[in-house]
């Protein structure tokens, strides 16, 4: 359903379901910020191993592959409010023994998998029940507005006051908060949340859904726009040694990394402001490319305030990537939207770590970061230039349906 009237932000706001899941999902957000600086002070102050560190770090990432692939599919086969419900006091549980103070760090890992494998099933019922409370497309589009600005300030609240409250209070009273986050999103999401049937009856394949999205050339490219963003996030994965090539302080590696959040927040705000649900579609192959231009401007060698600027305007133009997501959810099925939405997040999550990891071997490779840069953008601009022409090619037309 469309309307003529374009919203505003506000509109959706208003919804008291919508108003519901956001609180949940913000205020959890920003608990497992703290949960990610906490484990990384935990796991130092034990071992004194950077590598061991940055090891129980990368765990938080990695069980987004089986998890977006197969966990997701629960959302479509069981009702999304009790997905999400069961799915935050799995977490809760999980990250309160992790906050048992002394427990054994190979028992922490394994927690922190399994509660990165209980976040999947209810991402997926999170995102396709968001759909289901808005029947309007352009009230849906402003809510995932809200949900980008919202996630991305909570991200940099959570991880620029992590280490100061995880110092004055400790790792394991920071994991506690956290796990108690994930008890008030359970506890919000079941009173203020209607109660729907499962979307699906179940019979259908676990991993039918892969082959659903990349058999369909409208998802197709809504995915090829959003793998993009994995050669757009190399200057975080470099921000370390951008920093000490540009000859300034450690603590320019903290901004460089805000940069590009910061950007992405005032894009989100701009575009959802001035900018119609129609027009962010028709502009999608334009916005996508122009992170790749800001990032080729790093062959000049630019000073700090110069990358900032640049990376503020990458991150800026990168919001384009909340109408990829919303005009994909809009454009699957209800009953596939859980399994389909996990697809979706995993080839990000996956597109986000191969790029940095490219990023690092291309700077070690060249000798420098910024060419590092420069050559990610040259590479993405071309690709962006590829997907925008098969998103041309479309024509605006319907897409074609999916067989559930």
């Amino acid at each position: 359903m469309k309307t003529n009237a374009a919203p505003r932000m506000t509109a959706a706001l208003a919804n008291r379901e919508f108003r519901a899941l956001w609180l949940a999902e913000v205020q959890s957000l920003i608990g497992d910020q703290l949960t990610i600086v906490a484990l990384a002070i935990l796991v130092y102050d034990r071992t004194g191993s950077a590598l061991l560190s940055a090891v129980v770090y990368s765990l938080t990432f990695l069980p987004a592959l089986a998890g977006g692939l197969g966990l997701s599919q629960l959302a479509d086969r069981y009702p999304r409010r009790t997905v999400l419900v069961y799915s935050s006091l799995i977490q809760a549980v999980l990250i309160a023994v992790m906050a048992i103070p002394g427990t054994p760090l190979p028992l922490l890992c394994g927690l922190v998998v399994l509660a990165r494998l209980a976040n999947a099933p209810g991402n997926a019922a999170q995102n396709a029940l968001t759909r289901e409370v808005f029947t309007d497309d352009d009230l849906y589009l402003k809510s995932q507005d809200i949900r980008g600005i919202s996630t991305n300030t909570a991200m940099l609240l959570g991880l620029a006051g992590g280490g100061l409250l995880v110092s004055q209070v400790g790792a394991s009273w920071a994991l506690a908060l956290d796990a108690a986050t994930f008890l008030l999103s359970a506890a919000v999401v079941r009173f203020a949340v209607s109660r729907r049937a499962a979307a699906s009856d179940g019979n259908g394949s676990w991993f039918g859904a892969v082959k659903q999205v990349f058999g369909n050339r409208h998802l197709r490219v809504l995915v090829w726009f959003s793998w993009l963003v994995g050669l757009a996030v190399i200057p975080e994965g470099l921000a370390a040694p951008l920093a000490a090539e540009m000859g300034v302080g450690k603590q320019a590696v903290g901004w460089l990394l805000a940069a590009d959040p910061l950007g992405f927040v005032v894009g989100a705000f701009l575009l959802s402001r001035f900018v119609s649900a129609e027009q962010r579609r028709k502009l999608l192959g334009v916005l996508a490319a122009l992170p790749m231009v800001a990032l080729i401007a790093f062959a000049l060698k630019p000073g700090l305030i110069p990358a900032l600027l640049l990376l503020a305007a990458a991150g800026a133009a990168g919001a384009y990537l909340i109408t990829v997501s919303a005009t994909f959810i809009t454009w699957v099925p209800n009953e596939l939207r859980g399994g389909a939405g996990g697809v979706y997040r995993t080839g990000l999550r996956v597109a986000q770590g191969i790029g940095a990891g490219l990023g690092g071997l291309a700077a070690d490779r060249l000798g420098a970061a910024t060419s590092a840069i420069a050559l990610a953008g040259v590479v993405g601009l071309l690709l962006a230039v590829l997907v925008a022409l098969s998103w041309g090619h479309l024509n605006g037309s319907s897409p074609e349906p999916l067989l559930s």
